[in-house]
């Protein structure tokens, strides 16, 4: 065994060699090398766990094409119900948020006046029929103006000057007039006849006098009856506008009523859908106060798209028998534009979500891996694929059970309706209404 003090030396001369310490890092690497090749890190493939999951093979389904708009219910009819007469206000009879039939009183006005103007009606009338001989029960129709007094007077005025006018003639033949007479006869006649027309013609004048006065009686009734301000239709006092003891002018607003029986959702599309709707077309409506949306319909479009926002404004019907939608409230309508779409559609529970990416487990050669995919609209639970996924291509039911590993598949038909429905995407604002079409997120038009 060598002496310890000669180690040093022993160093020191292979360092002393030139270039014999990268020589014996490279002999070193070759005789490493030289052994037999270790397998590469990370598990082997015969070590992948194995699960027994059910899965779904995706194929196009129907899914109707389905255009959200937001917008808000509006009351079928609003009136700003006004005074027909002037007058002090007597009476109010309703207040905000009555229910008031039709026809039914809302204010009514002092009486006095117009019971003054009724009854001044009711004589001149009855002055008008006097004159010609007609009794209060007696109908104008029955009245011939020849058998009036002033013309049977003048009749016979008549009848005896062309008598006397006939005796004179027959004198005349025996020369026991004159001509002078005759003449004078002849004249007599002549304004009996005029005076028998102007009787009649009186008459004439007096009869059309009567319908005048009746027509004043009729309007001095109907200012009576107008006194009391009555409900136009079926509706709800939105607001009250007069006071009793106030004076009232004719047409100044005495209440604003409403009708929200039927309501009008009025809503906006996108100018790309404008000739995808029609009247009749079905749609639904979610209201945030009802658990259940409502079956409405299209029941007018508008004729022009709005220039500012490009796009159509549509009403649907709203049926409200008993009153418990309000005008005001914000509303969703899903309208149908094509009933007869399909799309890939997946269960909602196979979608995974984690730091805003979505992705499912799909099945490839017996073993589950993950696949990044673009989801659309969502409902009744399941989730339509815009990207990400073919017809054909296998994925698991529930995402969180996934992972790498070899699959047991048991295969079972794409559920109807699995859990609840998620939340749409954002609404895309569209003038006053905000249009959400989230049938179409994702696609680039």
């Amino acid at each position: 065994m060598p002496h310890p003090a000669s180690r040093p030396a022993k160093r020191s001369f292979l360092c002393s060699v030139p270039g014999c310490y990268p020589a014996l890092c490279v002999l070193a690497l070759l005789i490493g090398c030289g052994g037999k090749e270790t397998p590469m890190s990370g598990p082997a493939e015969a070590e992948l766990p194995t699960i027994e999951v059910d899965v779904v093979t995706l194929q196009p389904v129907q899914w109707p094409r389905i255009v959200r708009s937001q917008g808000s219910l509006n009351a079928d009819e609003v009136t700003i119900v006004g005074a027909k007469v002037s007058g002090r206000v007597a009476e109010i009879h309703v207040d905000l948020g009555d229910f008031v039939p039709e026809g039914s009183p809302l204010i009514t006005l002092d009486q006095s006046e117009f019971r003054l103007q009724v009854a001044q009606a009711e004589a001149q009338l009855s002055q008008a029929r006097s004159a010609v001989g007609l009794k209060p029960e007696d109908p104008v129709s029955g009245l011939k103006p020849t058998n009036a007094p002033p013309v049977r007077e003048a009749q016979a005025q008549w009848d005896e000057a062309r008598a006397n006018l006939d005796r004179a003639r027959t004198l005349l033949e025996r020369k026991a007039v004159t001509t002078s007479e005759i003449e004078q006869l002849v004249a007599t006649e002549r304004v009996a006849q005029a005076r028998q027309a102007s009787a009649l013609n009186s008459v004439f004048e007096k009869i059309a006098l009567i319908g005048v006065r009746e027509a004043e009686l009729s309007l001095a009734r109907q200012r009576l009856e107008d006194v009391v301000v009555r409900m136009p239709f079926d509706g709800l006092v939105h607001q009250r506008e007069a006071a009793p003891g106030a004076y009232i002018h004719v047409g100044d607003p005495v209440a604003t009523v409403v009708r929200t029986d039927p309501l009008r959702f009025r809503g906006t599309l996108p100018e790309r859908y404008a000739q995808h709707v029609v009247i009749g077309q079905q749609a639904e409506l979610k209201i945030e106060s009802l658990p259940e949306p409502v079956s409405v319909e299209i029941g007018r479009i508008s004729p022009a798209l709005n220039r500012l926002n490009r796009s159509l404004m549509f009403e649907a019907i709203v049926r409200n028998p008993d009153r418990q939608l309000r005008a005001g409230l914000f509303g969703e309508a899903d309208v149908v534009i094509d009933p007869e779409a399909t799309a890939l559609i997946v269960p909602g529970s196979a979608i995974v979500e984690f730091a805003g990416a979505e992705k499912v487990w799909k099945v490839v050669d017996g073993k589950s891996a993950e696949q990044a995919v673009l989801t659309g609209e969502r409902r009744n639970g399941r989730i339509e694929i815009l990207q990400g996924l073919e017809p054909g291509d296998v994925i698991l039911v529930d995402g969180s059970l996934g992972t790498v590993a070899r699959v047991v598949a048991n295969q079972i038909p794409l559920p109807v309706d699995v859990g609840t429905d998620s939340p749409a995407p954002p609404a895309v604002a569209a003038g006053d209404d905000a249009v959400d079409s989230t049938s179409e997120a994702g696609n680039s038009e």
